[in-house]
């Protein structure tokens, strides 16, 4: 695993160039106001027809022939700056941005959406800048980023009050989401309501759907890469928001001017303490601290500090209390090897926490996960058109699956420990970005992963390694009586994995305005979320591959179209996706998941697909920004039998994923009204979710039992609403101390009584059967004051 490493840091920097001949341009471009490092900036050479971008800590180098370059530097929501330079030897810029302040009588470009880019390789990616996020509606006013992706092309989740998000027809479990490199295993606050992610502390956003490139592994669905502001070195600032349920307060200023920077933020929400007035003991509240230090210990050295800390807390009637949430820090170390070298070291900790209490029987619950994870990884500026990124990750897992105490002598619960897992992640990639041509351009690369179990308390053993069992006789699985347990050392390796992960991206150019792309991904996921429901609770544990549990292997292949119109004002992205995913675990009916020590025995391997169109059109420019986003997609599972005896799952039938959703359509639209107001509204329409209706019932013993169809077989009534808000700024001028807003919306502006779930029972009145409906929202105005100085 380590060769291909060393190979890449032995025989690549010799193929640069000649040294003679040309000289490398490097710098970082940082803000001008904060000192903030930008992402993603386009640092370009006209007169060569070639550029880079920053990369996600601001640096960019470019190597050219020696001569006289007007370099022109270009940044959503920044003026553009040119200056001419020189270039006899190697030559380090720092750039600084100055945020555009053009006039509203002008046609501008909005921090919306970005035109898109059409010789670039990358494909499935979506971004939003944070201002567009805040002043999108949402429910209960409060900003949330998890629910902004919603309204993207391939990106869904199982409906209101639910965990997560789904992308192109994967499981929740499929993301990987990241905080400052740090993993995060549950995203949502108040069982999905909200996002845990503070928007005032967010820097940059990017989703990658497909095409995903060789330093991300270990989901085989999506990665949500989220990172934290560094703090404003230069000056003390602050910024907050009053809101309905919740509110945000956000510092930031220098330690030591221009060389160090604090961050702090934290939200609370408080909506739990109008019940107090009624007498009423029940709440339920969240609260998260965000954190960034860092020190620039001179231009080529810096040391970060970043943390998350996040939970909620649910109290009923002082019987039940439920508190869970994360915990991450992550120290890095930039470090500028040469001026085309550029290297990150990162030491990171997650810690994912869930406790329940239940005073009336008298007993607490404990689970996680903890992760330890250290990746050195670097960024190689060959030439102009070829860069290369390669680097080692190592992480070590441990599962906490579950832990009982009793709270007092008298409590009937005894002490029940579930056995600790250990597991190792290792993983060595190398990703090119080459330009071919003027017209072809390609990013390819590989990932070598490897997976080691480590032996835990006892080790189970089945006959003929058989977990689960098959009774044919009344056609169902049962699980297997282990024939032997072993105690096991954590040192020792009981089940180990090894894969290639190849990944391959191309663009090939028609114009400056058109472009056709391509894609190929094969991802390996060695951790499962042991969960029956669409949505994951808090309760739901992660399971590492083992002796019966074989990690999920995914190939997705990706072709798209990518058209810029009228210069830029209008962009259009079109994609088909198809992907399969092996070893996709699927649950034996009457499956027991809480407090299960042996989770191999209700569980099966399978297989999933998912295939689609995604369409997304943009209005980038003017006083009227947004886009249009549609996918027609079908996401299925399969579980056949083990032999010719066997029925599987559904009888060996593929069958619709609980997140299936056929058509998915949304409408984004901001308007500039004025200087002081601004209007948006969202328009959102989705095929209902795949359910199991009954069909029939019959009598036993007096008893109704149902008969169901085959499974997921049935739809819930399709989901619609329309979503407005209005967020006005009574003093927009640029020279204000004290800046202020207001935003007002209203979330489900007809009050669509969207269906959470059908349910059937029967009538005590006329003895007849009915459906019952679950809704969870209704209509629900908001206002929310946001203030910065």
């Amino acid at each position: 695993m380590c060769r291909l490493l060393l190979f890449c840091l032995c025989f690549f920097p010799f193929i640069s160039g000649n040294a003679q001949e040309t000289f490398t341009l490097s710098g970082t471009v940082t803000d001008n106001a904060s000192n903030e490092t930008l992402i993603g900036v386009n640092v370009l050479i006209p007169e060569k027809n070639t550029g880079v971008v920053t990369n996600e800590y601001g640096y960019f180098s470019l190597k050219l022939p020696e001569g006289s370059y007007e370099l022109q530097v270009s940044y959503l929501g920044y003026a553009t700056i040119s200056r001419q330079i020189e270039l006899r030897e190697n030559t380090r810029i720092d750039i600084q941005l100055r945020q555009s302040s053009e006039s509203l009588d002008e046609v501008v470009i909005t921090e919306d959406v970005e035109q898109t880019d059409i010789r670039s390789p990358e494909m499935s990616v979506n971004k939003l800048s944070i201002s567009t996020i805040q002043k999108l509606p949402a429910v209960f006013g409060e900003v949330d980023v998890v629910r902004s992706l919603l309204l993207l092309p391939g990106v869904s989740n199982a409906g209101e009050g639910s965990s997560g998000f789904n992308v192109r027809g994967g499981a929740v479990d499929q993301n990987l989401i990241l905080l400052d490199e740090a993993t995060i295993f549950n995203s949502s606050h108040l069982f999905g309501l909200f996002s845990i992610f503070n928007p005032d502390a967010i820097k940059d956003l990017k989703l990658y759907k497909g095409g995903i490139p060789a330093k991300f592994g270990g989901r085989v669905s999506s990665v949500l890469d989220i990172y934290q502001r560094d703090g404003n070195s230069r000056e003390f600032k602050a910024q907050g928001g009053i809101g309905v349920i919740s509110s945000r307060l956000l510092a930031e200023g220098p330690i030591i001017k221009d060389k160090s920077s604090f961050l702090v933020g934290g939200r609370s929400s408080y909506a739990h303490l109008f019940l107090k007035f009624t007498d009423n003991p029940n709440s339920a509240y969240f609260y998260d601290l965000n954190t960034k230090l860092n020190y620039k210990i001179d231009k080529d050295n810096k040391l970060l500090f970043s943390g998350y800390f996040g939970r909620d807390v649910f109290n009923i009637n002082q019987n039940f209390k439920n508190i869970y949430g994360n915990s991450v820090f992550n120290l890095r170390w930039n470090h500028v090897l040469s001026n085309n070298l550029f290297s990150n070291l990162s030491l990171i900790y997650s810690d994912y926490y869930y406790g329940l209490t239940l005073d009336f029987v008298e007993f607490n619950w404990d689970s996680g996960i903890k992760n330890f994870n250290i990746k050195y990884d670097l960024n190689h500026y060959v030439n102009d058109n070829f860069k290369l990124e390669y680097g080692l990750q190592n992480t070590y897992y441990q599962f906490l699956p579950g832990e009982i105490t009793p709270t007092s002598p008298a409590s009937g619960i005894n002490y029940y420990k579930l056995d600790n897992k250990y597991a190792v992640e290792s993983a060595a990639y190398i990703s090119a970005e080459q330009e071919l041509s003027e017209k072809l351009s390609l990013e390819y690369g590989a990932r070598i992963s490897g997976f080691f179990r480590l032996g835990q308390e006892n080790i189970n053993f089945y006959e003929n390694d058989q977990p689960v069992l098959y009774n044919e006789a009344r056609d169902i699985y049962q699980e297997a009586v282990p024939v032997n347990t072993q105690t096991g050392n954590r040192g020792e390796v009981i089940k180990s994995f090894f894969n290639l992960e190849p990944r391959l991206a191309a663009a090939y150019s028609f114009n400056e305005k058109q472009s056709v792309k391509a894609s190929y991904n094969r991802m390996t996921q060695y951790l499962h979320l042991i969960s029956n429901t669409s949505s994951p609770t808090p309760i739901d544990v992660w399971a590492p591959s083992g002796p019966y549990i074989k990690p999920q292997l995914l190939v997705q292949v990706a072709v798209g179209y990518f058209q810029n119109f009228n210069n830029g004002d209008y962009s259009l992205e079109t994609e088909a996706f198809y992907k399969k995913i092996k070893n996709r675990i699927d649950y034996v009916d009457g499956a027991n998941l809480i407090a299960n020590n042996a989770i191999e025995t209700v569980i099966l391997n399978g297989r999933a697909r998912a295939y689609g169109l995604e369409f997304l059109l943009k209005k980038n420019e003017g006083r009227l920004t947004g886009w249009l986003s549609y996918t027609l997609a079908r996401s299925e599972q399969q579980t056949p039998g083990r032999t010719e005896l066997e029925s599987g799952i559904n009888n060996g039938q593929w069958y619709k994923a609980n997140f299936d959703r056929t058509h998915d359509f949304s409408l984004t639209s901001s308007y500039q009204l004025n200087k002081k107001w601004e209007l948006n509204a969202n328009f959102i329409f989705q095929s209902g979710l795949a359910t199991t209706y009954p069909v029939g019932q019959y009598e036993y013993a007096g008893i109704s039992v149902p008969v169901y169809s085959s499974r997921n077989s049935n739809r819930l009534p399709a989901y619609h609403r329309l979503d407005v808000a209005a967020t006005y700024t009574p003093h927009p001028g640029a020279g204000k101390k004290v800046k202020s807003s207001w935003n007002f919306g209203i979330y489900n502006l007809y009050n669509r009584k969207n269906a959470y779930s059908i349910t059937f029972r029967e009538n005590i009145d006329n003895n007849k059967n009915e459906a019952t409906r679950l809704s969870l929202f209704g209509i629900i105005p908001s206002i929310t004051y946001n203030f910065s100085f």
